[in-house]
């Protein structure tokens, strides 16, 4: 099963700060990350993200069901609105799958602009050293989950059978 967590912050600064730690934490095999990116909303409301492309064991499947995810969270908030019956298949597995409308829009509500998100998908979390070692940090954590079966459907929907 992966996780999807989405940690608000406040502060961007402090945003790197957990980023840092998240990747510490992979290092340390707390965490076994399907992908990781900072997510920031400057002044003027620009979104600007930075993702970590040095993620060890990451396939191409759960890659391409990362990059489907995070861009219907941050690219596309108005995915309700898509025409197009492949995009809107693909956006109704999502759905099914825990990341809906509801959650999306609270992924929405944490990035106000001068705020930041570090934003994690993982196939493995130890939770109990993962809140340890993201506590002194802070911020407002969403999560969700993926079945497996679920991942492996987005994943053939994405590049074909594997």
């Amino acid at each position: 099963m992966a996780e999807l967590i989405v940690i608000g912050y406040e502060d961007p600064r402090v945003a790197e700060q957990a980023y840092g730690t998240v990747q510490e934490l992979q290092r340390d095999y707390v965490v076994h990350l399907n992908g990781l990116a900072i997510v920031s909303v400057d002044a003027d409301g620009s979104t600007h993200v930075d993702t970590d492309s040095r993620l060890v064991g990451a396939s191409a499947a759960s890659g391409a069901v990362w990059g489907a995810i995070f861009g219907l969270l941050f690219l596309l908030p108005g995915v309700g609105l898509l025409a197009g019956a492949a995009l809107g298949g693909l956006v109704g597995k999502i759905s099914k799958s825990g990341v809906d409308d509801r959650f999306r829009q609270q992924v929405q509500d944490l990035l106000k602009p001068g705020t930041a998100a570090v934003v994690i998908m993982a196939s493995k979390v130890t939770d109990d050293k993962f809140t340890v070692a993201m506590r002194p940090h802070g911020g407002t954590v969403l999560k969700t989950s993926l079945s497996d079966e679920d991942e492996k459907d987005l994943a053939e929907q994405l590049t074909g059978p594997q």
